[in-house]
């Protein structure tokens, strides 16, 4: 079997920066042991499998794999699909996604680059000394949970959060979530880092789902519906974000690095 694949720079204006995401369009569902299996071969934070969506509710089916586990929402690999789809199709505008845990996602045009509307998962205060002490920290100003297995960790500043030293092996020991670090910025509104070693990942790149939980509890500390948004990783990326009370809208660029065929049995 010969899949087509792309691996795609999300939330990045350049190649070699943002987060890449392999993106690769079937016909129809392969097993799931054979999505994960190629998953962990492409070796990426995530790999997207889209299939076109019979129901009518959206124009393809969504589903993302990390190396070891399928996720429930990924954002910078629903916005690599976006793009893969839309650069495809320039009188294409938008390209709607029905996905299995996160409902329907919709990645639109916007200017040069896109515009991506997640859900938009509220935390609530929760306390996590389990993981504030896997990331090296004495205190945390705030922290919060999204039942989703989110932990949202609010830091002073962002030279807090572009210092950390996180003991993966513990963070592991929590199991698979994701660990979200945030302070308000220094050249951005607000900064972050993320973590998942529990799901294979020790930090990852540029996370749109970390945003998804983020940016309500930004917005009403803010005071404002819309900022900006730097995620402190080696490759970093840069985000805008708007809050409408039931989406988060994230903005950003995606690069095409990579074309090929994926050869399969």
């Amino acid at each position: 079997m010969r899949i087509g694949f792309a691996q795609i720079d999300a939330f990045a204006s350049a190649a070699f920066a943002g987060n890449p995401a392999a993106v690769m369009p079937l016909s129809a569902w392969l097993d799931d042991a054979t999505l994960q299996a190629i998953a962990a071969e492409n070796n990426l934070s995530e790999t997207a499998f889209l299939i076109p969506d019979a129901s009518g509710e959206a124009d393809f089916e969504l589903r993302w794999f990390t190396p070891a586990a399928e996720v429930a929402l990924c954002g910078h690999a629903t916005l690599a699909s976006g793009h893969f789809v839309l650069s495809g199709d320039d009188a294409r505008q938008r390209v709607r996604f029905r996905t299995r845990k996160a409902g329907v996602l919709e990645v639109a045009r916007d200017g040069a680059g896109y515009a991506m509307a997640l859900p938009a998962w509220a935390p609530s205060p929760k306390p996590l000394p389990a993981i504030v002490a896997a990331l090296g920290l004495g205190e945390a100003v705030e922290t919060l949970w999204h039942e989703s297995r989110y932990g949202l960790v609010v830091v002073k500043d962002a030279a807090t959060v572009r210092a950390l030293d996180p003991d993966f092996r513990a963070l592991a020991r929590e199991g698979d979530l994701l660990t979200i670090v945030t302070a308000p910025g220094d050249d951005t509104d607000i900064i972050s880092r993320a973590f998942a070693p529990g799901a294979g990942i020790d930090e990852d790149p540029v996370t749109g789902s970390a945003h998804a939980v983020m940016v309500p509890y930004w917005a009403r500390r803010l005071g404002r519906d819309t900022f900006s948004a730097w995620q402190a990783s080696a490759r970093g990326g840069r985000l805008s974000c708007r809050f409408t009370g039931d989406r988060v809208v994230l903005g950003g660029d995606c690069v095409t690095v990579i074309e090929g065929v994926f050869l399969l049995g």
